[in-house]
């Protein structure tokens, strides 16, 4: 008696498990597909191939007058005028003592100089004085 209530469960257990995995409606199955264009899927996995073609000629406007600007050559000559202000304004820089009299090496003020017995270090050329 007891065997049997045991296949009988067993059974039943085999026959819903393969109702849950029996495939649903089909029409529901292909709305679906019909909406999602262009996903790929387990079944299709691939996109479909398109077409690519050259864009056509644009018409020519004939009867349009177009302006012409010089924007860009203002631009560039506006540009051009800072670059030189620029470069007259390092050189000048330049012609401090602390960049043309060697006696600065680096420094915004002449080292001290001290005698041979009592010269340190110095940190910022790497000489002592």
């Amino acid at each position: 008696m007891r065997s049997s209530t045991f296949l009988i469960v067993i059974f039943l257990a085999c026959g819903v498990t393969a109702f849950a995995q029996e495939k649903k409606d089909r029409k529901s199955k292909r709305s679906n597909k019909q909406t999602e264009v262009n996903h790929p899927t387990s079944i299709d996995p691939s996109y479909p191939t398109m077409n690519y073609e050259p864009k056509g000629k644009s018409e020519r406007r004939s009867n349009t007058k177009f302006e012409i600007t010089y924007d860009a050559e203002k631009r560039f000559y506006e540009q051009m005028e800072r670059v030189a202000k620029a470069r007259k304004k390092a050189e000048k820089e330049l012609m401090k003592p602390q960049y043309t009299d060697p006696m600065y090496f680096g420094h915004k003020r002449p080292p001290k100089k001290r005698p041979p017995g009592k010269m340190k270090y110095c940190k910022e050329c790497g000489i002592r004085h």
